[in-house]
């Protein structure tokens, strides 16, 4: 679905040429999964002397790490889809997307929206980015205003191609601030960095403000023209945009037809429902009451999300009945999460990502070092796509090399956060859930992905180096 002329202004041609490019040689995430389990399992090899035995052995090891984290993102994935399509929240993201009046505004407020509500939350921001694209999408069909529905999924994408790890949920920034914390313990830090030294410093927040304009700028200048725009319905099959499933909330069926059983009027019941939703819902809000933002974590996130969607249904078998419809988009996560635990195990164990680390972080100096960690971070979360998982294996290095270059140890950690975040763009192992949402396929949204990290460098660099700390 590319184009195969290009036309436009020059960075409108950039972007359509590499999506064009993009489109013909990416492989399919799964693909992308063990392409990659290969390359590290031949690096190993090559580059540390390890056994290919003890490697597969590695691979074993860390295949079965990350079960946890995969069920926590698919209940965000299903829950936040579910919450997302009820008629009451449905009814204002309708209103959302019919703020703009042309395909580029379009583009720059999906974006704006991720950006900024991953930064209050990574899980939220991928969900609302992925449903608002989705939503605009299927919006500017109705009224026939041109979107192109890729660079529009890419913007819904945002909030973790460069926000999420400045932000409240950020992996690094809060382990740096959690008691006991591995890089005290080794003495390599004196004591805790609070987060008045990383997310909320000065040089953090001004990173954050100037990225989202900087970002929404390039949105802008990225949207193609009304005649190259690609509308949503060249990707997602009309009958699933307009018909009863694909409008959300509560579908007709069974579960909307007057229940002539004890069962089905216990399936029914909003009160059955509703006291354990409310129940839930309050636990949380007391919770945040009495720990404050401290208490915010995934499993948090999840356990809000679930009960807050079952008090906007109430009806048990009427939620029930959405997740069923959501359920389907988490194949991806279920796949190929074992995959890159596996990769995570050979890294780790083999001392791969300790040496690349190593490498990248000795050719810094004390003006250099952020731009460095970054560039560190970025190639490494390629092939270990886990913020906190990377920075507990490469932080030790970076740390180290920041004490004696005398680079605060909280500067350190965010421009670290900052390349982490920025080969999300190329890496789509964190986009399978808004490619489950949107009905997008990898290679049809991440040319526009590869464009925007290629653009987001001249901005990076500057930033990082000459934004005081």
């Amino acid at each position: 679905m590319s184009t195969d002329t290009p036309s436009g202004s020059p960075i409108q041609r950039f972007g359509a040429r590499m999506s064009s490019v993009v489109e013909r040689v990416m492989p399919s995430p799964f693909l992308f999964a063990i392409l990659l389990s290969y390359v590290v399992f031949a690096g190993a090899v090559l580059v540390e002397g390890t056994s290919p035995f003890a490697l597969v052995g590695y691979w074993y090891d860390g295949f079965w790490v990350l079960l946890d984290f995969a069920m926590q993102m698919v209940l965000i994935l299903v829950t936040g889809y579910a919450l997302a399509y009820h008629p009451l929240v449905r009814g204002g993201i309708e209103w959302l997307t019919s703020l703009p009046n042309d395909g580029k505004q379009a583009v720059v407020l999906v974006g704006v929206i991720s950006m900024t509500v991953a930064w209050v939350h990574w899980g939220l921001g991928l969900i609302v980015g992925a449903v608002m694209a989705r939503e605009m999408g299927r919006q500017a069909a109705k009224t026939n205003l041109q979107v192109h529905y890729p660079l529009l999924c890419l913007a819904g994408y945002m909030g973790m191609g460069l926000t999420w790890h400045w932000g409240l949920a950020g992996s690094a920034p809060l382990l740096m601030n959690t008691p006991g914390n591995v890089f005290v313990e080794q003495g390599i830090v004196e004591g805790l960095i609070p987060t008045s030294e990383t997310v909320f410093h000065s040089y953090t927040l001004t990173l954050v403000v100037t990225g989202i304009v900087y970002t929404s700028v390039v949105l802008y200048l990225l949207a193609p023209e009304r005649a190259n725009a690609q509308p949503i319905t060249e990707y997602v099959p009309e009958s699933e945009l307009f018909g009863a499933a694909g409008d959300g909330g509560d579908s007709p069926g069974a579960s909307d037809a007057d229940p002539t059983t004890v069962g089905e009027k216990i399936n029914q019941s909003r009160v059955v429902g509703g006291v354990i939703a409310v129940t839930g819902v309050v636990f949380t809000g007391y919770t945040f009451a009495t720990q404050g933002l401290s208490a915010l974590n995934l499993d948090l996130v999840n356990f809000l999300f679930l009960f807050l969607g079952l008090a906007l249904y109430t009806r048990p078998k009427a939620y029930q009945e959405q997740f069923y419809d959501a359920i389907t988009s988490t194949g991806g996560i279920v796949l190929q999460f074992p995959l890159y635990a596996g990769i995570i195990g050979m890294m780790n164990s083999s001392g791969l990502s300790e040496t690349m680390a190593e490498t990248l972080v000795s050719l810094s100096t004390p003006a250099t070092f952020p731009a460095v960690a970054w560039i560190t971070a970025g190639v490494v979360n390629v092939f270990v796509p886990s913020g906190g998982g990377e920075w507990t294996v490469i932080g030790t290095t970076v740390l180290q090399a920041a004490n004696e270059l005398g680079v605060p140890a909280g500067q350190a950690t965010v421009a670290y956060a900052v390349g982490d975040a920025h080969t999300n763009l190329l890496q789509p192992f964190w986009a399978l859930p808004l490619l489950g949402i949107t009905g997008m396929r990898a290679r049809d949204m991440f040319g526009y992905g590869v464009t925007m990290m290629l653009l987001l460098i001249p901005f990076l660099a500057l930033g990082l180096i000459f934004i005081p700390y």
